[in-house]
């Protein structure tokens, strides 16, 4: 994923806002849980349940995720990992989806006038369509070796929750 988690983030669960609360908030405006500290199966621990998950306040990626199914883990398995997915991740800082859209278009049209400008910023290319599957696995298997040495490329909710599976087996 091209995502460096260099963003605010937030789960809204049962209308509970999950994130890492603003240290200089002293009021906590915004009425976070403290995401660091939540454990994401105790929070979300049925299949059908639906949650939020908003990347970004300013481009406002928004996801909504359904727990389709949970399953025992496996026996000498390794976790977290990727099953499957479709498309690549949309570049950070592209300007949400209408941004994204807008990039899109210009890069399906070389003769475009910003397309030039547009490849070089994607660092020379780029395509939508390609889920690497084998690619997130790599970077998930990376994230379990390094967990504990606080990666600051993976949002701390999903470093805990995952780490709290580990514990479990």
């Amino acid at each position: 994923m091209s995502w460096t988690n260099s963003h605010l983030y937030r789960f809204d669960i049962g209308g509970i806002q999950y994130s890492v609360p603003d240290p200089e908030d002293d009021f906590n405006e915004l009425h976070f849980v403290d995401s660091r500290k939540t454990r994401l199966s105790k929070v979300v621990s049925r299949e059908k349940a639906r949650f939020t998950y908003e990347y970004d306040f300013g481009d406002s990626w928004e996801h909504q995720i359904l727990v389709e199914k949970i399953l025992p883990p496996e026996s000498g398995a390794q976790y977290p990992v990727c099953l499957a997915g479709k498309r690549a991740c949309p570049p950070e800082d592209c300007g949400g989806i209408w941004g994204y859209d807008e990039l899109l278009q210009i890069i399906r049209d070389p003769k475009h006038e910003e397309y030039e400008r547009m490849m070089e910023w994607l660092g020379g290319s780029f395509d939508p369509e390609k889920f690497d599957l084998d690619g997130i696995n790599r970077s998930l298997r990376r994230f379990r070796q390094s967990s504990k040495s606080k990666r600051p490329d993976v949002p701390e909710a999903f470093r805990q929750a995952f780490e709290a599976e580990d514990k479990r087996r």
